[in-house]
């Protein structure tokens, strides 16, 4: 593979990333070579890191290989790519060469693992369908963080692409209501079209009164079972605990990084036994650690990738060269995206 250039998107600076090119070596004993088809870029952690808002002092991720390290420019980031095993150490040569596998990798167009670093995809799977694993894999977790039950009530703040699915998740359970909330129209137009009976405008004076209408619906009981906080904005939190009812629960599956807010706990918070729940994909919630593992999560999320449309969230494919233009995209004009996928 002497000959064969790697290109690996690096953030650099605030705002700015960059393509660096090297050779790249031939796997060893052991390793496989990843021929990169599809990166998605997730537009809230990766837009922390493209904005500087990632905080420091904190590991980059602590439960993936190569990502333990503390933030800081220039990084090498990503962890949503799929491609195909077109090499491999003479010991695996029969078993992975020619494989479609996902990965938990940067975006780089080539890349060395070992098999217990990728996970190999059914052949009937598109890789368009694949590489959204990990926002699948994020909604199925925090359904298990927020235990939705038959018959409840659920808001979801946020309709960016883990919004748009989790949503999509919650659309398959028999709820009494389900109303979502994103600032962006198409964002809204597509979460009615995954099963939303209705999303609404944030910004709208009087927002949250509309919420809590809709949700008493002529029952005296008001207030949502059960909210998502998946906007991204702090801010949303004071929203969330509005519409939020007696003893119900907000999972907060946004990470703010070095964003901040003012929280109203006074008031009706104080009487109102509302739980908040922080919620992160990278371990198993204890309640359920039991019997639920990461391998077997993501068996369920991969299942659902073969149920569940969501070809429709993606709205921009863009060569890796041209990267810059996918986060300037996603940072100045919101509205016009939801999901980009880097190709190769």
């Amino acid at each position: 593979m002497e000959n064969l250039i790697r290109r690996s998107l690096f953030f650099v600076s605030p705002y700015r990333v960059s393509i660096k090119r090297e050779p790249i070596p031939s796997p060893g004993a052991g390793e496989i070579l990843v021929e990169t088809v599809l990166s998605s870029i997730s537009a809230g952690t990766e837009l922390l890191v493209y904005r500087n808002l990632f905080p420091r002092g904190l590991p980059v991720d602590e439960t993936i290989p190569g990502f333990q390290q503390k933030f800081g420019y220039p990084i090498k980031y990503g962890y949503s790519a799929v491609g195909r095993v077109i090499a491999c150490g003479a010991d695996l040569e029969k078993e992975w060469k020619g494989k479609s596998v996902f990965s938990f990798h940067p975006h780089e167009s080539h890349f060395l693992a070992t098999p217990e670093e990728v996970i190999a995809l059914p052949p009937d799977l598109p890789l368009g369908q694949a590489v959204l694993l990990p926002g699948i894999e994020t909604s199925i977790h925090l359904l298990s963080e927020g235990l939705p039950i038959i018959g409840e009530r659920v808001v979801v703040f946020g309709q960016g692409t883990i919004g748009l699915i989790t949503t999509a998740l919650l659309a398959r359970m028999d709820l009494t209501n389900l109303i979502t909330l994103d600032c962006h129209s198409r964002r809204r137009e597509a979460s009615v079209e995954l099963g939303a009976f209705i999303s609404l405008d944030p910004d709208k004076k009087s927002v949250t009164r509309e919420v809590r209408r809709l949700l008493k619906n002529g029952n005296s009981y008001e207030g949502a079972d059960l909210v998502f906080e998946l906007s991204g904005n702090p801010d949303a939190l004071n929203q969330a605990i509005a519409v939020t009812g007696y003893r119900g629960r907000i999972v907060i599956g946004s990470f703010y990084g070095e964003k901040r807010t003012s929280l109203d706990l006074g008031g009706y918070f104080h009487r109102s036994g509302i739980r908040l729940i922080s919620s992160q994909v990278s371990r198993i919630p204890p309640e359920i650690s039991g019997s639920w593992t990461k391998a077997r999560r993501l068996g369920v999320a991969l299942h659902l990738l073969k149920k569940v449309e969501l070809s429709r969230l993606i709205t921009h494919r863009i060569p890796v060269e041209k990267a810059q233009k996918g986060y300037i995209l996603l940072d100045r004009r919101p509205g016009k995206v939801i999901q980009i996928l880097l190709t190769y």
